[in-house]
């Protein structure tokens, strides 16, 4: 397999034969006389032949030389181009962002904000990814994440943007019939809606002030990887749920749907930004992390309305 070429040499070849000199080159690209000779010497050996004609007043291309001299200062000029753009994108927001959302709270609450984000930022475009089930942002190439957790994943850079409460619900129907349950071990025997993407697990855990604590294995006919999909079978009288509180608060406020055991709280989670590193995050990833900050650190789905 054959080497790389000699991008380094190629340049400094290529910057000598502009200035006109050793020197001239050196000064320019902020390195020594040595290093460029060095450099321009490695690329003659490499392609067995000498590049440029040397006497103490004179510096010539050699007829070699000025066969390839044209191409490597063509490679120099792209280089170059390619780092000033590098730059003014790490400054400037520009360019596409793969961005994993969960399903229900992006068409509810991320969806609706990105016309002012796209009028903000009108060089940025995104890949939009709404999925339940947690990606590898590395593995499968997202810039960033929203995720709503109890805890985010350890590996990963996060921004806590605002809490996330967690409600245990039911239909003012299932409570008139079936009664209001006044401690977590009475939903033993209830039927119970669940969600398969629980980051902490099938099991509701409830704390009280008194510092109790009571796991529920919630058992029911409806398991869903969309919280959204319990709705019907909440709102028909027929079980209980957990649901979080950016797809409750409407239902709560309007009164199909009434919050259980408020003696009582589940594992609090919050709204997270996360990205791979923050190390050289690009600008149009910091842009997307501020203005989700700015715009969802004090909801709009609070409850109750404070």
């Amino acid at each position: 397999m054959a080497k790389l070429p000699d991008f380094e040499g190629l340049a400094m070849f290529a910057k000598v034969a502009e200035e006109g000199s050793f020197a001239a080159a050196a000064r320019a690209m902020g390195v020594s006389v040595a290093t460029v000779s060095r450099g321009v010497a490695r690329l003659e050996d490499r392609l067995g032949a000498r590049l440029f004609n040397r006497t103490s007043r004179q510096l010539a291309l050699t007829e070699f030389g000025r066969t390839i001299c044209e191409k490597a200062g063509e490679i120099y000029r792209q280089a170059e181009e390619a780092e000033s753009a590098a730059r003014e994108m790490s400054v400037q927001p520009r360019g596409l962002v793969r961005l994993a959302v969960p399903m229900s709270f992006g068409l509810r609450w991320v969806a609706p904000l990105l016309p002012g984000f796209f009028r903000a930022y009108p060089e940025v475009s995104i890949d939009l990814h709404l999925s339940d089930a947690s990606v590898d942002l590395v593995a499968d190439g997202f810039d960033a994440a929203l995720r709503i957790a109890a805890l985010p994943d350890s590996s990963l850079v996060a921004r806590r943007l605002c809490a996330v409460t967690q409600f245990v619900v039911a239909s003012p129907e299932y409570l008139k019939r079936e009664g209001r349950p006044a401690h977590p071990r009475e939903l033993v025997d209830r039927p119970c809606l669940s969600y398969a993407y629980r980051a902490r697990s099938d099991v509701w855990r409830f704390t009280n002030d008194a510092g109790e604590e009571e796991p529920v294995m919630p058992t029911g006919p409806l398991r869903v990887t969309n919280s959204d999909a319990l709705l019907p079978t909440l709102l028909d009288g027929l079980a209980i749920a957990e649901l979080p509180e950016f797809i409750a608060g409407e239902y709560l406020a309007d009164g199909r749907l009434e919050a259980i055991l408020t003696d009582w709280s589940l594992t609090k989670g919050g709204l997270y930004f996360v990205t791979p590193s923050a190390r050289a995050r690009p600008a149009k990833v910091s842009a997307l992390s501020d203005y989700f900050a700015e715009h969802l650190s004090d909801p709009a789905w609070r409850w109750p309305k404070i």
